[in-house]
């Protein structure tokens, strides 16, 4: 069914965000009310809270283009493209391929530049090289669209040889605990690391860790589903290096408990990312698809791709009745997606919902973006994702959902953000799927609005909402009998917002300055 708005789409988008950037949302409430999880001291720098074992909320400033609070560049114009009034495809492909064979100067190769007017690309258009701006004339109508047609198809694709792998032998983490939020943890041996060094840290999915975290049980229709197994590991970079003690320059989203990850325990390897292409995007236009009420293993129109990437962004873009829109995948890092608004006419149709955003990498930062439509993931995390990644002063309206989506994510922030109709979810998804199990661990829901929110605990995990408006559910276990509801996190200040108005934006300040908040808009 077709949501039926509050106000007319325009306006109602303008209301919107009218509320949240001119009125609602300022980062000193005027409850005062403060969490005892993050709060400003009396020096006004931020403190945390800490469980015994020493986990506490993570500084989340990291995410985004360069590590955050840095000014999206703006990259001269290499080269420009005119629409035709046919099939504009390939000449919009040459001038990419052709940008991507100029020298890089200062990081990058030009733009290219799409005039004002409809193109119309009736297959993917791909960017692999870095240092390439693909960019329009003006998301609004008057400026540029890339029209859709043909067969269903993906509209933008940006990917590179970017798959973190390891080069060199893995160090063994020594440490018994290692907390959530840590940037520094010891190592057998640190000699064959030094400071600016990327590296991989791996944390086993062993058969014990599974079973503490009871996702050895899950059985749908009489058959056996698999949850995580393997490891999961995340990009960091070294800082400094003090004997056998490593501090990483970002924090550790997820904790290192020996006593269920050893053997083999968790460890760290150099990775060599000199081949990643970093500094592409994709701004100021608009994409639009013809409706279709369709379920997600139909060929769909879907807007961009990017994976293999780091130091990217995608800003300024309107986005009309693509499906499975946005899809940032495990090896991406340092990513901004910002002022992006998805429009669907038509909900998607079966059970199985579709997703707005979805992010599988590190340090992304998705900023002051919308969607309207049902039947819908509005943003969603991949599996073995570790953070940071913030959702910041989104807007979302209809029968959708905030929902991290498989197989254990940490490290995620939801601050700011607006899903009136319905709800923000940290939760065990159980079954659901093909076995999502636990979703996500030590994440926040700070100072949101929501229709309905699930925050649950996992094991030897925590989600907190924070300064949250709505209505706190429980539920059980998909899969598991109803009446066996599981732990709820921690809900602080349920219906008062909190002081700061933005844990990211205030964490953002207090490492970088003033500056870096005007950098990136506020």
């Amino acid at each position: 069914m077709t949501q039926t708005p509050i106000f007319p789409p325009r306006l109602g988008r303008l209301l919107s965000f009218a509320l949240i950037f001119g009125l609602c949302w300022q980062n000193q409430p005027a409850s005062g009310a403060q969490s005892e999880w993050a709060h400003l001291g009396p020096d006004s720098k931020l403190t945390y809270k800490a469980f015994q074992a020493g986990d506490h909320i993570m500084d989340f400033s990291y995410a985004g283009y360069m590590s955050g609070g840095v000014k999206i560049p703006t990259v001269p114009v290499a080269k420009t493209v005119s629409p035709s009034g046919g099939d504009d495809t390939a000449a919009i492909q040459a001038a990419i391929n052709e940008v991507s064979q100029m020298e890089l100067k200062n990081g990058f190769r030009g733009a290219v530049l799409l005039a004002p007017g409809t193109f119309n690309c009736s297959k993917e258009l791909t960017i692999k090289a870095g240092g390439v701006v693909l960019r329009g004339s003006g998301s609004d109508k008057g400026g540029t669209t890339i029209n859709m047609t043909g067969s269903p198809h993906l509209c933008i694709s940006i990917s590179g040889e970017g798959e973190a792998k390891p080069a060199g032998k893995s160090v063994a983490i020594t440490d018994a605990y290692v907390p959530s939020g840590a940037f520094s943890f010891h190592v057998a041996d640190a000699g064959g690391f030094q400071p600016g060094d990327t590296v991989l840290i791996d944390r086993p999915a062993t058969p014990a860790w599974v079973k503490f975290m009871g996702m050895d049980t899950l059985v749908r229709n009489g058959r056996e589903e698999h949850w995580v197994s393997g490891e999961m590991h995340t990009e960091r970079t070294i800082k400094s290096i003090s004997g056998n003690l490593i501090t990483l320059e970002v924090p550790l989203a997820d904790s290192f408990d020996a006593r269920y990850l050893n053997p083999p325990g968790g460890s760290v390897v150099k990775c060599d990312l000199s081949q990643r292409p970093t500094q592409i995007g994709v701004e100021h236009l608009r994409i639009v698809s013809p409706p279709l009420a369709a379920t997600i293993d139909q060929p769909l129109n879907r807007a961009l791709r990017m994976d293999g990437v780091s130091d990217a962004w995608v800003c300024d873009l309107k986005v009309e009745n693509t499906i499975n829109s946005f899809y940032f995948g495990g090896n991406t890092s340092r990513i901004t997606i910002e002022n992006v608004d998805i429009q669907h006419a038509v909900a998607s149709i079966g059970a199985a919902k579709p997703e707005d955003f979805w992010t599988g990498g590190t340090q992304t930062l998705v900023n002051r973006c919308s969607a309207t439509g049902d039947n819908v993931f509005y943003f969603s995390t991949g599996a073995r994702m570790m953070g940071p990644v913030v959702v910041l002063n989104c807007v979302f309206h209809g029968n959708g959902h905030i929902q991290p989506h498989m197989r254990w994510g940490t490290g995620l922030l939801v601050d700011n953000c607006q899903v009136p109709e319905s709800g923000i979810d940290l939760m065990n998804r159980g079954i659901m799927g093909s076995g999502h199990g636990w979703t996500i661990g030590w994440s926040v829901v700070w100072n949101c609005t929501a229709k309905t929110y699930t925050i649950q605990q996992p094991p030897g995990s925590m989600n907190w909402a924070i300064g949250c408006k709505g209505t706190a559910e429980t539920s059980a276990q998909p899969g598991s009998p109803k009446d066996v509801k599981l732990p709820s996190g921690i809900f602080d200040s349920q219906e008062t917002p909190v002081t700061p108005g933005s844990l990211y934006l205030e964490q953002l300040k207090e490492r970088l300055g003033a500056g870096a908040l005007k950098n990136i808009g506020y």
